[in-house]
């Protein structure tokens, strides 16, 4: 007997068996329960979840022999058919190979006219429907329109986004998910002891994270595991070694030795993965996939069932610590993206992480507390800064007349108007400064005005200030919501714009000469000019 693969081996016979798509398997069953049954159906989502599989399930519910069942018997004479692809009602072709209008003109446009053979339908299963050329699209666009009342289209796809509007709109559509972790580790285990595999858990949750959610992909990584171990246990370095991954050990030892700041520690960790023959960039999907897990684990979401994993992986989240997690992440993946470009990518990863291993250690020391300086060095850098905040006065040594007869322009001026932050208003600048530091920064210098009886006034200082609030009227309705909790239900809110003169009038008190305006400038035109 020819060898099957296993994810053909395993693939779902039934609804039952069918792992991770239950929103889709209960929403499919309901419909045949209830003979509402559509013309078409559109199945996407990422590779391996099961599209494919759903469609045959689909077409053995629908063609069994007691009339539609949502638990077709995958025993009977048509499902058998149907699972080795020999039901001449059902019709499955593989759009990448076959895309032309010609195609499609055969194999569906003119088949339509006929009734089924042996079954209640004929159903045409088309995977990777993305792929048809445009006036293949075109020629089935009909057909899927008003089709016959026994035929059923069912459509897979992997891009949605190619598939036109028109033909989407026409059909029912189901998204299929990603698995998760336990679902793919289930699956796998399942299958493992089927088969008669030893393997270890953690070699298993390797194979499904290196799956990213697709059963196919892990069932044919699990295969390639088996066909390496020559009847041995299946371990998780041998796992690492077949899919070209860095153990978790040797992620932990590079990312506390980058926290430390251990230079040479760092490159000797980077050195020792490229000589295991590890690709870089491995290296660092390698080190992105560790630091999710540590970013679950600091959140208290665990993946893991097996409390020695989740030990060593809290132990590691320690040495990081919590606050490293994001830059790193952010970091690897901008080197992720680079690296693919980059002629000596051994060199210059390891430079990369040399200098994030800096960048870490020096984060915490780039935002200082303030630093409060002796009454010597504030009138040094009042002095230096020619300002005059009032500073504390210092005896006069010479010349006490010329200061007493002609003060400082700087204090004649009038103390600055405190900004109106008390009160109610100030209440309302707080609400707003919690919820939008946008519209915040537009009220920094707002006053308030009660005058108008049930109106509330705020007057802005900029004209740019008052249209951004009435560009948007959820801008409006998110003041006045703040406004309702600061000063009480029943006042209408009212933005306007008031120019701050005290800003843009000049200061004739500070000006070292005033403009000649009128009969004087014209007697110091002719005195200048030497005119009659």
């Amino acid at each position: 007997m020819a060898y099957v693969s296993l994810y053909r081996k395993y693939r779902s016979q039934s609804f039952d068996q069918l792992i991770g798509q239950d929103h889709v398997i209960k929403t499919l069953r309901s419909a045949i329960e209830k003979g509402k049954i559509a013309h078409a159906y559109l199945f996407t989502g990422p590779r391996g979840t099961g599209k494919t599989s759903t469609a045959r399930l689909l077409a053995k519910a629908l063609q069994c022999e007691d009339g539609p069942s949502a638990n077709p018997d995958p025993e009977s004479e048509i499902c058998q058919l149907i699972a080795k692809g020999g039901c001449p009602d059902v019709l499955e072709f593989d759009a990448a190979s076959e895309s032309g209008v010609n195609e499609i003109r055969e194999i569906i446009v003119e088949q339509t006219q006929y009734l089924p053979m042996m079954c209640r339908y004929k159903v045409f299963i088309i995977d990777e429907v993305h792929d048809l050329s445009t006036k293949a699209f075109d020629a089935l666009l009909k057909t899927i329109e008003e089709p016959p009342a026994h035929v059923i289209f069912i459509l897979a796809t992997t891009e949605i986004h190619k598939v036109p509007p028109t033909i989407r709109s026409r059909c029912q559509r189901y998204e299929f998910h990603r698995g998760s972790m336990q679902d793919l580790t289930a699956c796998l285990t399942k299958v493992a002891e089927q088969e008669g595999i030893d393997i270890e858990p953690s070699a298993l949750a390797a194979i499904s994270r290196m799956a990213d959610g697709g059963f196919r992909d892990a069932l044919s990584l699990l295969e390639q595991a088996i066909l390496t171990a020559d009847d041995a246990k299946i371990t998780l370095a041998q796992v690492y070694d077949q899919l070209g991954l860095v153990s978790s050990d040797a992620v932990d030892e590079l990312l506390t030795s980058m926290r430390a700041e251990d230079i040479p520690a760092v490159v000797k960790a980077v050195d020792a993965v490229i000589r295991r023959g590890r690709d870089p960039r491995a290296l660092v999907e390698s080190m992105l996939y560790r630091l999710s897990e540590l970013t679950h684990t600091a959140y208290g979401i665990e993946l893991s069932t097996d409390p020695s994993l989740e030990a060593s992986t809290h132990e590691v989240l320690t040495r990081v610590g919590r606050d490293q997690l994001s830059q790193l992440r952010a970091e690897l993946v901008r080197i992720h993206q680079a690296i693919r470009d980059v002629t000596i990518p051994r060199v210059w990863l390891e430079a990369e992480l040399v200098k994030l291993s800096l960048m870490m250690n020096e984060a915490p020391k780039a935002a200082p507390g303030p630093r409060i300086a002796a009454p010597q060095e504030t009138r040094a850098v009042v002095k230096d800064s020619h300002q005059a905040p009032k500073p504390a006065p210092e005896p006069q040594q010479a010349k006490p007349e010329p200061q007493q007869a002609k003060p400082e322009p700087q204090q004649a001026k009038p103390e600055p108007k405190p900004a109106p932050a008390a009160g109610k208003f100030g209440t309302l600048k707080n609400l707003v400064a919690t919820s939008s530091k946008a519209a915040a920064s537009r009220l920094m210098d707002a006053t308030e005005d009660l005058s108008d009886e049930g109106k509330l006034r705020i007057h802005v200082t900029r004209q740019i200030d008052h249209d951004w609030f009435y560009d948007n009227p959820k801008k409006m309705a998110f003041l006045q919501e703040k406004v309702n909790e600061a000063y009480g239900p029943g006042l209408e809110v009212i933005v306007s714009f008031r120019r701050d003169e005290s800003k843009t009038a000049p200061d004739e008190s500070n000006s070292v000469e005033l403009p000649l305006q009128g009969k004087p400038l014209e007697v110091e035109v002719k005195k200048v000019f030497q005119l009659d």
